[in-house]
């Protein structure tokens, strides 16, 4: 699987840290950057890792900025994303279970490393359940669609 990869200076370290975990487990890594730790605006790189996944180059994406927060609220205003900041691992599951994010968003001030580890796992081991979750995805689709 293709992942989509960005952050801004305040999530560097810890984007490094999940590319390299995701490339030991098989997954290939596009990384939109930063590529140093001057500060830039992390709406540009949630759009390119938004982007990415629109426009069907990656299946799904990682984020990482300070929080998680801002850096998921830019890529959510792109049609077609579901990001999902998160930091914890029941979380980052039902993410994808439930609500079919196409991108998890981290926090680096937020998790550690190790935890942060496991959330990815999680995220990218859980697979979107469908069924009664389609239908609340599909409102959501509605109001993005009405909306954006």
């Amino acid at each position: 699987m293709k992942v989509a990869m960005g952050s801004d200076h305040g999530g560097y370290n810890l984007r490094l840290v999940v590319k390299k975990h995701l490339i030991e487990k098989g997954y290939e890594v596009v990384d939109f950057g930063v590529d140093a730790l001057e500060s830039v605006d992390y709406p540009d790189y949630a759009l390119k890792v938004a982007k990415a996944i629109t426009d069907g180059d990656c299946a799904l994406g990682v984020l990482v900025c300070g929080t998680g927060l801002g850096i998921s609220i830019a890529a959510n205003k792109v049609k077609g994303i579901i990001a999902a900041p998160v930091s914890d691992t029941f979380s980052a599951e039902m993410a994808r279970r439930h609500n079919n994010a196409n991108i998890i968003a981290l926090g680096e001030r937020v998790v550690g490393e190790g935890l942060a580890l496991k959330i990815i796992d999680s995220f990218f081991e859980a697979s979107f359940e469908g069924g009664r979750h389609e239908g609340r995805v599909d409102k959501i689709k509605n109001i993005e669609n009405n909306y954006l």
